[in-house]
């Protein structure tokens, strides 16, 4: 294999010995009640912790923003505490990992919030079905922010970033993509505001922006960073005209500095989310100088080919990396890499089965 993706790379403050970075992957295994990390998670990062950077599963920054049985979350003493084995874990094995910030907005079912309904950037509803302790639920609808809701929600995110630095993190990243809050507020099709969050794409990254700046008090810029999905619908939230939707995203993250920013591109044959709307990377990149990192349906071959004339700067996988846990020495040495074809099994399972127990090389 190419040495390129063995290259070490900066991502802000952040060395990464190697351009492999682990996707964020919701797997379902935090302990309950309390959405708390737990000892058989420190040993599912450990496994992973030869890629270049471990971004963490999605996490809840607040009861009110977390709507996935078993996920984890980052608002209380406890999970920081749980966290730290986790982080501790990583870096006894020589690897980096920063946790991504999750709030679901409408996609958090009124069952997680006591039967409130939940929140977004405007009353709408997402089509399908929540996943929740009582098995698949419609969704329901939302209600909107208000203005002085949308300060205590930006608060939230900076409690959970100062959590993020008390457990251990190298850094953090704003889930800003996949139809979730940050993302509910970017496109038009789900923010119908006509205050100043709302309408043009200038006004409809101001939440963004705002939720970075908060991070960046608390972390620097450089230990900073953003996940958007600017191509395609995901979870009924889509936009009229991309390009200046994520034109606007990316000149927040220039203008702000931020160590790096990571696209989720699929495209019309993509394995997970088909879309025909064009990539917004190209445009993105002569926008955004930073490091650039790119998401799905890669092969190592594509990464090389990508990093080498400049597209991005790293590859981030992410099933690859369920049933792979040595994953950038497979890339190395030219093995075998297993398919993740058991979804049930490899995804949202309760135990160890399907999460710490596929072999590495030689085993």
């Amino acid at each position: 294999m190419n040495d390129t993706l063995f290259e070490p790379l900066k991502l802000g403050a952040i060395e990464a010995r190697n351009r492999i970075i682990m996707a964020p992957l919701t797997r379902g295994r935090s302990s309950q009640p309390g959405s708390v990390p737990n000892a058989m998670m420190a040993t599912y990062y450990r496994q992973r912790a030869g890629a270049g950077l471990i971004i963490s599963e999605a996490t809840g920054i607040s009861v009110e923003g977390l709507g996935w049985p078993a996920a984890p979350g980052i608002w209380s003493d406890e999970q920081v505490e749980g966290w730290k084995e986790v982080t501790e874990a990583v870096h006894e094995e020589g690897g980096k990992i920063v946790l991504q910030m999750w709030h679901m907005g409408r996609l958090v079912h009124p069952l997680f919030l006591g039967g409130e309904p939940p929140v977004s950037a405007s009353a709408t509803q997402a089509p399908g079905h929540a996943h929740t302790f009582e098995g698949r639920k419609d969704y329901e609808p939302a209600r909107a922010l208000g203005i002085e809701e949308i300060a205590r929600v930006v608060g939230d995110y900076r409690h959970a970033a100062e959590n993020a630095k008390r457990a251990g993190f190298d850094g953090v990243q704003l889930h800003g993509a996949n139809g979730y809050l940050v993302d509910q507020f970017l496109r038009d099709s789900t923010n119908l505001r006509e205050d100043e969050y709302g309408g043009s794409p200038e006004n409809r990254v101001r939440f963004l922006r705002e939720v970075l700046e908060a991070l960046i008090d608390v972390w620097g810029a450089d230990r900073v960073s953003v996940r958007l999905s600017p191509n395609g619908e995901t979870q009924g939230c889509d936009d009229s005209d991309p390009a200046a939707t994520f034109g606007a995203a990316a000149r927040v993250v220039e203008e702000l500095k931020l160590g790096f920013l990571e696209l989720r591109e699929p495209g019309p044959d993509g394995t997970f989310g088909q879309t025909d709307v064009p990539k917004q990377s190209p445009l993105i990149r002569t926008i955004y100088t930073g490091p650039l990192v790119l998401n799905s349906d890669y092969t190592a071959e594509e990464a090389v080919a990508d990093i080498a004339a400049g597209r991005c700067d790293a590859v981030a996988w992410g099933r690859w990396f369920i049933s792979n846990p040595d994953l950038p020495e497979r890339i190395r040495t030219g093995a075998e890499i297993a398919p993740n074809v058991d979804v049930p099994r490899s995804w949202y399972g309760s135990g160890p089965e399907g999460y710490v127990d596929y072999p590495r090389l030689g085993e």
